[in-house]
């Protein structure tokens, strides 16, 4: 019986670690409000926002908001190659403008297709 139950604990931790967010999608977006196109990238590194430290940020409208509702660790490594702090990306977002930053209700990355050679 001991090991049944250490068994399921084990089985429900990897398939929830397994289950975690790609980084491209946060929620589905509400289909009574409009989706905006937003440039999204670190505050502080792409923005020049002033801040201590990467978070994520929006432009919209040429005017820059840190998000809240999601996180610039939920999208992938900030520091990669391709990450936030090296690159300012294209995503559909939703949400509100609150005290001057963006209570994102839906965030969605806009993947790049790959160029034909």
């Amino acid at each position: 019986m001991k090991a049944l139950f250490i068994l399921a604990f084990c089985s429900f931790f990897m398939l929830n670690a397994g289950a975690q967010n790609t980084g491209l999608t946060i929620n589905q977006p509400d289909s009574t409000k409009k989706i905006q196109k937003a440039e999204a990238s670190c505050g502080e590194c792409q923005f020049h926002m002033e801040g201590k430290g990467c978070h994520l940020a929006v432009r919209i409208d040429g005017k820059t908001y840190f998000v809240d509702g999601t996180t610039i660790d939920n999208h992938g490594d900030a520091h990669a190659k391709d990450g936030f702090c090296e690159a300012i990306k294209k995503a559909e977002v939703q949400g509100q403008i609150v005290d001057n930053r963006f209570k994102a209700t839906y965030f969605k990355l806009i993947v790049a297709k790959p160029k034909k050679d």
